[in-house]
């Protein structure tokens, strides 16, 4: 008996060793927003926003404060941002579909993870399938309200099943993921991507988060404008029709209260999320990163959507906590397609030779201060921007108009000093750079065009009509 007692013992322990969390392996769980603009975390510096788990990761973890989306080629932004994420390149060297690169997900799965899914997979279901194993409560898509979300299952064999339609959106993915995290039992990592659909419009959070800013609404943005000073290409884009023009101030400030409400139930969620984590024995050996694919004007420089390249639309939150990530941020300029390469090396997955992006890890552990020197962005053929530790230069090809920003003095692009003769040269060393990097992604896209537009805006031309996902009070309250 005792020698069967010492066997067990012994199997116990080999079996308790087997199943201890491997520092070398370990999880990362990705939750993705959409639409959320860096400047709406408390913790970042908003005092006016309650998002108490997303503050707690920025409190335990590294926040990348001047992080960015490089932008798009399509007035849905959100599906090139994606791409890029997912790819680890320049939207100008992968395709909307991702049939043309290996994926994070799919590396990862290659080397030994387990890949789980739920939520917006905006680049189609081929690619999809490629990159996960499991998943629950996907939705293929770029636009839906949050409480008919249209959803499918990963069966055992391979398809897309259990066609549904059901919400609340944020609640729906959360609960698929903590399910995962409550039933996942297995040896090998886990890799799990929770892809939001909010705070993206329409922006109809659930009770009491719908009303939680009226009483004390939120400000107008510093570069608030009633509309934008000149065309710039997709003023009549469906995200610019959820408001009138000239935007009226009072519209604006219950918009942006709707948009907090959003971000504050989403909050909740990453909470739930976090504590199903912490239950199921996983959060000691998780990496748990959070960002959004891009950000959202919604008043700022008279626009609403993220068809720009201003600070507002194409920066956004990336912030990443684990075993191994001390407290602390980094004004170094970043992509949101770093990640591929620093979530490969946290992995310890050597990435492809051929991505853009480039390994944050040194800016955590101080060995290094930056990454580059500089930004890209740019959206369809409408503008083209770069930018250094300072200052930023915004062109127009299509209308013939330049910006200067100095961001240090002018975080909200405020002031243009394009005209002023002393910042002649920096605009020729900007925009000299400016072409350096669209050689090096390839875009071909030429600065200085024949142009008969003068950019002028006739409000009076401008149309709008409410989009099919809008929910009635919303369509009786802004339309």
């Amino acid at each position: 008996m005792k020698g069967i007692s010492l066997l067990l013992g012994s199997a116990f322990l080999l079996f308790t060793a087997c199943r201890a969390p491997d520092p070398d392996r370990p999880n990362i769980l990705f939750l993705f927003a959409d639409d959320q603009r860096a400047d709406t975390i408390g913790a970042w510096g908003n005092p006016g926003i309650s998002t108490p788990n997303i503050d707690q990761l920025a409190r335990e973890g590294f926040s990348f404060l001047a992080n960015y989306n490089m932008g798009g080629n399509s007035g849905a932004v959100c599906i090139p941002s994606r791409a890029m994420v997912n790819s680890g390149k320049a939207y100008f060297r992968v395709q909307h579909d991702l049939s043309d690169t290996v994926l994070l997900p799919e590396l990862l799965g290659a080397n030994g993870y387990t890949t789980f899914a739920t939520g917006k997979w905006h680049n189609g279901p081929s690619s999809w399938l490629r990159a996960f194993q499991r998943g629950k409560a996907v939705f293929f898509g770029g636009m839906s309200d949050h409480t008919r979300v249209p959803l499918q299952d990963l069966a055992l064999d391979g398809t897309l099943t259990n066609d549904r339609e059901e919400g609340f959106s944020s609640e729906a993915f959360a609960d698929a993921v903590i399910e995962f995290l409550h039933t996942y039992d297995e040896d090998a990592p886990f890799y799990a991507y929770v892809a939001f659909t909010a705070p993206h419009d329409p922006r109809q959070p659930p009770m009491p988060y719908r009303e939680m800013y009226y009483e004390d609404l939120p400000p107008l943005p510093l570069n608030f404008l009633p509309y934008h000073p000149f065309e710039i290409g997709d003023m009549q884009v469906r995200d610019e029709q959820l408001a009138s023009w000239p935007r009226p101030p009072s519209i604006l400030r219950d918009q942006i209260a709707e948009y907090y409400g959003l971000i504050s139930h989403l909050d909740a969620q990453v909470g739930r999320i976090l504590k199903a984590l912490e239950e199921a024995g996983h959060a000691e050996n998780t990496y748990v990163i959070y960002a959004a694919d891009h950000g959202l004007a919604i008043g700022s420089h008279g626009l609403l959507g993220k068809q720009s390249v201003y600070e507002h639309s194409q920066r956004s939150p990336l912030i990443i906590t684990g075993p191994k990530i001390p407290h602390g941020n980094s004004a170094a300029l970043t992509y949101l397609f770093d990640l591929f390469p620093t979530v490969s090396a946290l992995a310890n997955i050597p990435s492809p030779i051929d991505l853009d992006g480039l390994n944050l890890s040194g800016l955590w552990t101080g060995e290094h201060e930056k990454v580059r020197d500089s930004l890209f962005l740019a959206y369809t053929d409408v503008a083209r921007a770069v930018r250094d530790e300072r200052y930023k230069l915004i062109r127009y090809p299509q209308v013939n108009r330049t910006q200067l920003f100095d961001l240090q003095r002018d975080p909200d692009e405020i002031q243009n000093l394009a005209t002023e003769p002393s910042h002649a040269k920096r605009i020729q060393d900007l925009t000299t750079l400016l072409m350096e990097w669209q050689e090096r992604v390839g875009d071909t896209q030429n600065l200085v065009i024949e142009s008969l537009d003068a950019g002028t805006v006739n409000i009076d031309k401008l149309e709008r009509s409410p989009d099919r996902w809008q929910p009635p009070w919303i369509v009786q309250k802004y339309f």
